[in-house]
């Protein structure tokens, strides 16, 4: 189950659950759809995968109970800007597949 994160990690931008701007890596490192594309080119600065749009989860009444009354999102925030040159640099060498 996605931990559903309540915020951009890089800019703090609230994402709600239902944010259909929400982006996610294989490892739920959460993400604007903003900083995914101008900032990050795509690229997780975290594991260096790649992102796609975080899903949506039931309100309620969700199959076998899987909805956010039984399952919440979570309310932990974090904020870890990203370091942009660095990421920059680490995007231009052979250590990153795109």
């Amino acid at each position: 189950m996605l931990e559903l994160r309540p915020n951009c990690e890089h800019c703090d931008k609230d994402l709600a659950p239902d944010a259909e701007d929400a982006m996610i890596c294989s490892f739920e490192c959460t993400f604007c759809l903003d900083c995914v594309k101008h900032v990050l080119q795509s690229v997780c600065p975290n594991c260096a995968g790649h992102f796609t749009q975080r899903p949506i989860r039931p309100a309620k009444h969700g199959r076998n109970d899987n909805d956010l009354d039984h399952y919440p999102a979570s309310t932990t925030r974090r904020f870890r800007p990203v370091d942009v040159a660095k990421h920059l640099h680490l995007l231009t060498t052979k250590s990153v597949v795109n």
